[in-house]
């Protein structure tokens, strides 16, 4: 049996225990045994070890190597770039490690300080560490639950849930055993759980489970358990970088080799081989993602959206499914009226001013929405209370019905609290209408109390006899709206024959005249269907996951167009419980929405989705989405309603718990990969013309082409500005109309492996066709040029990549400014190399004529040209097959 089933006295024995509590040696013998109730951490990496271990990557050796090999080639400038770049990635790296590790720091805070127990009999203060099995504690409003404890005694106990279960409001509390055997954490009406807060009310109840062994301590237990997994762009780039590294030792000892053959220098082809190396090796790729990503994430906080690890900026471009919680992400957490019903069957569905106020019964309804409730109003004006009840109010106001003046003309003179046994709440007030003055009594409750407690009901304003047939309607209309997803409370009233007000009690509430029914929901977002329908055009699943009732998730589901077809599921926490393995990971893909659902359900449905090769980002608020966060491909936190431990566990946070501000992210994602994608394919491909160049020409006969120094010189300028300013590309206008990359997608997936081998082979050729002429016309200054031409061809290349389908011209030359000044910046700089006195010994250069200037201009132009002819079949092809 669960804690749930069994009857106080059962648990009484079973934990050796009394209602006097335990004494004092039981409790010292106790915590002996099992341990304080805390939540223990395992031992966590020192700051050092985390800093070092962000040096153990493949991409930074092999850079680390670069930097060694530059400063022996005696370019210490390169060298000191190539170390800051990566002393800079480790610091990110760092960061974003040692904040993971502060997410149990968070969960402990939530942990009660001390607690208020019956020890040897009387009541004691203690500290919540002590506590052990079989304590009996007391509870009032305002604390926070030290323990998980079953109920033993109650009055009205109300229990905030939200940060564990996901609970949109306070849940009532009995006493009574549940005879279900398996129930998810917001059904069990009979216990506490450690780390809750008590709202309203009063109980003892006896201590159940201590520490580890608690919910929160479960959910601890969780985030230790699961690490955080590399992302999809690291993932990719240590494969990247460590094949790229392999290649390129390869080719550097071939050209050694063949220059070798052809009689050159030995040292010269050694210095050649290794500035060619240094050269291949894309030292910029560690800083300008990091960049990209450092942009993009500043551009994400103004639009609400803040990036706590920044890889995550990527990631939200991989991701498949969106996994959200309902309250306060896809709804507005903000109760409001939804329909009216009046007797027999007048119902008023998104109600309107004119069709409510126009009833008969409206005065008499508004009159109770407005105070019949505990709603104060703030100096500021802001109405504080339970969410429902100022819903109420706030319908009633907006309706010119309003609270103080009610109370003004009808003054409160008792109230009967809500419990969960009559499951209602009743106020008295006086009734100058009333011919007897006699006080009136505002009842409004559960719908399937109330209504068998009326004996009269009011239609169009007149009060008549209850019959059969009005009953039965009412009851069909509670059914239908609770089956839409609201919540329904009946509203009733009476004049008490009491004429003392003190005197009047519970047992008044019976010979009812009902006055009508409300439904309640927390509306969805505005903008949240538009972003759910950007989803499906983008091919991402939107998965609502919510601790709500099944009715309330499945009507915000349909209604945002999650639930869309007759294939979609809603699940259960109770069928996900009954399903094995094998037979959840078949239904998986099938299943749009989940009730009910528990912390370790959470996590098994994102290890479930990334067993199917999906990339997961998860949305919440509460502690127990924590583990589920800390384990998705993204965590994303919300920043107004999440607790300090779902922040802690997340990558990202959301600044106004908005869903549609996760699509936007997303669109951010799937452009910051494609500018890293045109930064691969620019300085790849640039490294590709080298290669060719230098191999080719000795194979032809041609002496090598360039020196070391014009190698190093090339890499850094075609490395540095115009790189980095292809960072800052616009996203392409159909960013969220293509599926997300495959999971399994290499960075040269989409023909950029073919890009960079054919248009670096025709930048490598174009050198070596101008370094035959001149040679074969005579002119000496062939190796300038051939300088000059690889050096401009790369620019020119820069340009024509900023799309992969859209020509330059229709772009905008200057719609990039950034990358637009790095050009002019990269051309001036080259033409320094060439035409100034003082540096022309340095890169061995000697100044161009007219002739042979414009000779290097146009030839310089064959790479963009050839890359726009490309782009412009293309496009042909595909207005063809579209026509």
């Amino acid at each position: 049996m669960n804690i749930h089933q069994y009857s106080i006295d059962e648990l009484t024995v079973l934990l050796d225990t009394s209602e006097h509590g335990l004494s004092s040696h039981q409790a010292s013998v106790r915590l002996q045994r099992d341990g304080a109730n805390e939540l223990l951490e395992k031992a966590v990496k020192s700051p050092l070890r985390i800093f070092l271990s962000q040096f153990a990557d493949f991409m930074i050796i092999v850079l680390g190597a670069a930097a060694v090999v530059s400063y022996l080639l005696g370019d210490a400038t390169d060298a000191v770039v190539i170390l800051s770049i990566v002393i800079l990635n480790a610091v990110v790296g760092f960061i974003q490690e040692y904040r993971a590790e502060r997410a149990l720091a968070a969960l402990k805070s939530m942990a009660a300080p001390v607690a208020r127990v019956v020890r040897d009999g009387h009541l004691a203060e203690i500290p919540a560490g002590s506590l052990v099995r079989g304590d009996i504690i007391v509870l009032e409003s305002g604390n926070i639950v030290p323990a998980d404890a079953r109920i033993v005694h109650v009055n009205t106990l109300r229990i905030d849930e939200a940060a564990l279960t996901g609970e949109s409001h306070a849940v009532d509390k009995s006493v009574d055993p549940l005879r279900t055997e398996f129930l998810p954490i917001g059904d069990r009406s009979n216990m506490v759980f450690k780390g809750t807060h008590v709202t309203h009310g009063y109980a003892r109840a006896l201590v159940v489970a201590t520490g580890m062994e608690t919910e929160l301590g479960k959910i601890a237990a969780m985030l230790q358990e699961d690490d955080a997994s590399q992302t999809p762009l690291q993932r990719r780039l240590v494969l990247f970088g460590r094949k790229l590294a392999y290649m390129v030792l390869a080719i550097c000892a071939l050209v050694a080799v063949m220059g070798l053959m052809r009689g050159e220098d030995p040292l010269t082809m050694a210095l050649t081989a290794i500035s060619l190396a240094v050269a291949a090796i894309p030292e910029a790729l560690p800083a300008v993602v990091t960049v990209a990503l450092a942009l993009s994430a500043k551009r994400m906080t103004k639009h609400n959206a803040l990036i706590r690890r920044l890889p995550a900026v990527e990631t939200l471009g991989s991701v498949t499914y969106i996994c959200t919680d309902k309250t306060g992400t896809l709804t507005q957490q903000k109760m409001s009226v939804r329909e009216v019903v009046f007797a027999p069957a007048d119902v008023y569905s998104s109600v309107g001013d004119a069709e409510v106020t126009e009833h008969a019964n409206a005065s008499f309804l508004l009159r109770m929405l407005a105070v019949s409730n505990d709603v104060e109003k703030a100096e500021n004006g802001n109405l504080l209370g339970e969410a429902t009840e100022v819903a109420f109010v706030r319908f009633a106001e907006a309706r010119g019905m309003h609270r103080s003046g009610v109370l003004q003309e009808r003054p409160r003179r008792k109230s009967l609290p809500f419990d969960s046994t009559r499951k209602s709440m009743s106020t008295v007030h006086d009734d100058p209408d009333h011919p007897l003055c006699r006080p009136v009594m505002y009842t409004k409750g559960a719908a399937d109390v109330l209504i068998p407690q009326c004996t009269h009901v009011m239609m169009n304003g007149v009060v008549c006899d209850m019959t059969a047939g009005i009953r039965s309607g009412l009851v069909a209309q509670t059914h239908r709206m609770a089956a839409g997803g609201l919540r329904v409370l009946a509203f009733a009233s009476r004049h008490p024959d009491r004429p003392d007000v003190e005197s009047i009690d519970v047992s008044d509430e019976r010979d009812l005249t009902m006055i009508g029914l409300v439904g309640l929901i927390d509306p969805p977002r505005p903008e949240a269907r538009e972003a759910v329908a950007r989803c499906h055009d983008a091919s991402i699943v939107p998965v609502m996951i919510t601790g709500d009732h099944p009715e309330t998730a499945r009507a915000i589901a349909t209604e945002l167009g999650i639930l869309e077809s007759e294939t979609d599921r809603l699940l259960c926490a109770s069928e996900l419980d009954a399903m094995n393995d094998e037979e959840f990971l078949r239904s998986i893909e099938s299943v749009r929405v989940y009730a009910r659902v528990a912390p370790e359900q959470k996590l098994r449905i994102v290890k479930g989705l990334q067993a199917r090769g999906h990339y997961v980002a998860m949305t919440g608020d509460g502690v127990n989405d924590a583990p589920a966060l800390k384990r998705a491909d993204i965590g994303i936190a919300m920043g107004i309603n999440g607790t300090d431990v779902s922040k802690e566990a997340s990558s990202m946070i959301l600044l106004d718990d908005d869903f549609s501000t996760i699509v936007k992210a997303i669109a951010e994602g799937r452009r910051v990969y494609d500018n890293i994608r045109k930064f691969i394919r620019y300085i790849m491909t640039s490294n590709s013309g080298e290669i060719w160049c230098i191999m080719l020409a000795p194979i032809i006969g041609l002496p090598i082409p360039l020196l070391p120094v014009h190698i190093l010189w090339i890499n850094l300028v075609t490395d540095g500005l115009p790189a980095l300013a292809l960072a800052s590309e616009s996203a392409d206008a159909d960013i969220m109309n293509r599926p997300p990359r495959p999971p399994a997608e290499s960075l040269f997936a989409g023909g950029l492996g073919r890009h960079i081998i054919w248009v670096g082979f025709v930048m490598g050729v174009v050198p070596i066709v101008v370094q035959a002429l001149a040679i074969w016309s005579g002119d000496g200054h062939w190796q300038t040029m051939v300088f000059s031409v690889l050096c401009l061809s790369q620019l020119g290349h820069a340009l024509a990549v900023r799309s992969e389908r859209l020509s330059l011209f229709s772009q905008g030359c200057f719609s990039n400014r950034s990358l637009a000044a790095a050009v002019v910046c990269a051309f001036v700089l080259q033409a320094c190399t060439v035409y100034v006195p003082a540096l022309q010994p340095i890169f061995r250069t000697q100044a161009l004529t007219l002739v042979e200037a414009l000779i290097v201009l146009l030839a310089s132009c064959v790479v963009f040209c050839a890359v726009e002819g490309e782009k412009y079949l293309f496009r042909r092809d595909s207005r063809s097959r579209l026509g």
